[in-house]
C-alpha cells in the first residue's frame, strides 16, 4: 500500500468518461454503487470492457441495465485460442446494438505468452477485420509485442472507418507515433501515477492531448495515491491531475479535451 496520504477524491465541473474498466471483475462494492459513486464525481459515461466469449454477455447485459453504461465485444490476446466462428457472429449479431460502441479489448501480449503468439497474431487481425466489416472502433491491448503490432495496424488501419484506442498505454515511443499517425487514441489510467512509469509519462508528455483518452482498467492499476485496493472509476480525477501536470495545463482544460476525444472517438 503507499505510503502516500490518502486526500478526498476532488469534484471538477467537467463531465468524464470511463473509457475502459471491468464492472463485471469489480468486488468491492454492487455495481448500482460503484456506478453512484462514479457518478458523484463527474463520470457521466462508462465503458465496460469484454475479455473473453463468456463475459460478452455479462458486458452486454451490465451496458443495458444502466442507462450510462456502455459496452465493447471482443477477445483479449490471452484468450485469443477461445476466439472461434461463433464468437465472430455474436459480434456480428450485436455491433448494431446501441450499447455497442467498440470491438475490444483485442490485441497482442508477449510478456506473459498465455497464447501462442501466432494464434494472437490470426485473431487480432481477424477481429480487426470484423471492425472494418461492423464500422466499430476497436480498444487495443499490446504488451511487449511493438513491431508485430505495428505491422498489423500498417496493414488493417488504412480501411478502419473508425480507429480507437491503444489503451493502458506503456509501450515505447515508436508505437505511440505510429499509432497517433494511423489516428488511434492512447489510453491512460493510474499507470501514469507510479513512481517507475518515467517511460508512460514519457509517452503522455510527447503525445497531442486531443489523441489522449482517460480510463482506470478497473479493478487494475489503482493510482496514487490509493495504491493496494481495488479500483474504480471514482479515482478517475488522479488520473486526469497528473495527465494535466505532464502535460503543463490546468486539469479542468485536460478533462474537457479528454471528454471531447472519447466522444469523437466512441460515440460519435
Amino acid at each position: 500500500m503507499s505510503k502516500k496520504k490518502r486526500r478526498d477524491i476532488p469534484l471538477y465541473q467537467q463531465p468524464i468518461i470511463e473509457t475502459h474498466f471491468h464492472l463485471d471483475y469489480l468486488k468491492d462494492a454492487s455495481a448500482d454503487e460503484i456506478l453512484a459513486q462514479a457518478r458523484a464525481i463527474g463520470v457521466e459515461r462508462f465503458m465496460t470492457i469484454s475479455v473473453e466469449p463468456d463475459n460478452m454477455p455479462t458486458a452486454l447485459a451490465l451496458a443495458e441495465a444502466h442507462a450510462d453504461v456502455y459496452c465493447t465485444l471482443g477477445v483479449h490476446p490471452h484468450e485469443a485460442a477461445k476466439f472461434n466462428d461463433e464468437c465472430d457472429a455474436y459480434i456480428r449479431t450485436h455491433a448494431i446494438h446501441d450499447k455497442v460502441v467498440a470491438v475490444g479489448e483485442i490485441g497482442l501480449d508477449y510478456y506473459y505468452d498465455n497464447c501462442d503468439r501466432q494464434v494472437q497474431r490470426d485473431h487480432f487481425c481477424r477481429q480487426l477485420q470484423l471492425a472494418i466489416d461492423c464500422e466499430l472502433p476497436v480498444v487495443i491491448h499490446t504488451r511487449d509485442a511493438d513491431e508485430d503490432t505495428i505491422a498489423i495496424l500498417n496493414e488493417y488501419a488504412p480501411h478502419m472507418a473508425r480507429k480507437g484506442v491503444i489503451h493502458s498505454f506503456t509501450s515505447g515511443l515508436p508505437l505511440a507515433q505510429r499509432a497517433v499517425e494511423l489516428g488511434f487514441c492512447l489510453g491512460i489510467n493510474g499507470i501514469v501515477t507510479f513512481n517507475k512509469a518515467d517511460n508512460v509519462r514519457e509517452v503522455v508528455a510527447a503525445t497531442p492531448v486531443e489523441k489522449l483518452l482517460l480510463e482506470t482498467d478497473a479493478p487494475f492499476l489503482t493510482p496514487v495515491p490509493f495504491r493496494g485496493i481495488e479500483n474504480a472509476p471514482k479515482y478517475l480525477p488522479f488520473v486526469a491531475e497528473k495527465i494535466a501536470e505532464v502535460k503543463g495545463i490546468e486539469t479542468t482544460a485536460l478533462l474537457a479535451q479528454a471528454y471531447d476525444n472519447s466522444l469523437r472517438t466512441f460515440f460519435r
